[in-house]
């Protein structure tokens, strides 16, 4: 899968890092509920670790299963890397939204409850200004 890049720049825009290895739910998440803010998707662990290192994220979200590893690997080197920027958990499964939050991710927002990111989002801002 190749990387994608949407992105959207009104005053309140977040640079937000998502990984996700499903390009179509990616393209309809930003579509529907992440317009306006800068969103690149990245499908993989190594194309993460990628764009840390040549972009600044505002936020990540992450999800748990991928092509090449576990989510929760990414996480923990995001905490230690980068301890405050915060990171939504948006696995559809339980059990990979859990092992997020023991890797030290913020907070859960499934896939299941997208429609809630803006307000998930905005907690996070609010706590971290």
């Amino acid at each position: 899968m190749k990387d994608m890049t949407e992105t959207h720049t009104p005053s309140a825009a977040l640079n937000i890092l998502f990984l996700e290895n499903h390009t179509v739910f990616a393209e309809l998440v930003i579509r529907q509920f992440l317009a306006d803010h800068r969103v690149t998707v990245v499908p993989s662990l190594a194309a993460a670790r990628s764009s840390l290192q040549s972009r600044t994220f505002d936020l990540i979200l992450s999800d748990y299963d991928l092509n090449d590893g576990k989510g929760d690997e990414f996480v923990r080197e995001c905490c230690a890397l980068f301890p405050r920027v915060p990171i939504i958990t948006v696995s559809s499964h339980e059990a990979g939204n859990a092992a997020l939050i023991r890797a030290g991710a913020s907070v859960v927002c499934s896939k299941m409850d997208f429609n809630r990111i803006q307000e998930v989002i905005g907690g996070l801002v609010q706590k971290t200004s």
